[in-house]
């Protein structure tokens, strides 16, 4: 029965991402996310999201919780979007301008034959961070957890290849992979806000959830800058910022710096983040 719903999931959004295609990218986006939205709204992630919100702004009232979930979802269809249709998307941002200090820190790394770790998050167009990456000289590989359902993965690995390489699996075999690369003066881009099993309880808008610290112990051990690199979109434009790098202390305060400068991110657009993740899991059943 679970091969035949994957089966089925996948034939749905194939014939769905072809229906859309005749359109310009942007009308592409509006109804995959209005899609996206109304699969929220009628399934638990609905409930997941609020909660989340709840946990972390208990004060605001629940109409706006609600609308908060509706647009997070709708950013959500928006986002996958530019992942489904990902040689597009890059069309669309060749001629974006990178904005920030950090930039220039990695040039400096790449002009010096030195890796680098870029860390960001679920939020906003986070894809477009690596393809201004690319188009700067300065490409970036990611580590990916492949998805459970054998019919979606080769549609979603299909996107992110064309965002920069190498792309590794999440294990041990990835992790050795990824060491080699950046020890040969590679770039490599983490999104460490998810949930980790056995990741250190570091708040996160205040509240502690489970973080990895393998971005912060790789630049440590290897003697790497740190940047984090955020993708907003404000007032309807898209801007791709890459900020002061962390700078090196212990791994535990490197990341959370991380989650404070994500915290400040969220606070300000907090539906361009992606609260249906289960990101708070400590003492929360």
């Amino acid at each position: 029965m679970r091969t035949l719903s994957y089966w089925a999931q996948g034939a749905m959004l194939r014939l769905l991402l072809l229906l859309v295609a005749p359109l310009s990218l942007d009308r592409r986006r509006k109804v995959l996310g209005f899609v996206t939205e109304w699969l929220v709204r009628l399934t638990p992630l609905h409930r997941r999201a609020d909660r989340n919100l709840a946990l972390v702004w208990p004060d605001r009232p629940a109409e706006d919780r609600t609308a908060i979930v509706h647009a997070a979802a709708r950013n959500a269809g928006r986002s996958l979007t530019g992942i489904w249709f990902n040689a597009d998307f890059a069309r669309e941002v060749a001629n974006l301008r990178p904005e920030g200090p950090g930039l220039d820190v990695l040039r400096t790394a790449r002009a010096e034959g030195r890796g680098a770790i870029i860390v960001s998050g679920h939020f906003g167009q986070w894809e477009a961070i690596r393809h201004v990456m690319k188009r700067e000289g300065l490409e970036a590989g990611a580590i990916y957890r492949p998805n459970n359902n054998p019919y979606y993965e080769p549609i979603f690995r299909a996107g992110i290849d064309l965002g920069g390489q190498p792309i590794i699996p999440k294990g041990r075999n990835g992790y050795r992979q990824m060491i080699k690369h950046i020890r040969s003066g590679g770039f490599m881009a983490l999104l460490p806000d998810q949930h980790i099993g056995d990741g250190a309880p570091l708040p996160f808008l205040d509240h502690d959830a489970k973080t990895s610290l393998a971005a912060a112990e790789l630049a440590l051990r290897y003697d790497l800058p740190l940047v984090p690199a955020f993708a907003p979109e404000v007032d309807g434009q898209l801007h791709v910022i890459f900020e002061d790098p962390i700078p090196h202390t212990d791994a535990e305060t490197m990341m959370q710096m991380f989650n404070d400068r994500l915290s400040s991110w969220v606070t300000r657009h907090p539906s361009q983040w992606h609260w249906l993740h289960r990101r708070w899991k400590i003492k929360r059943s």
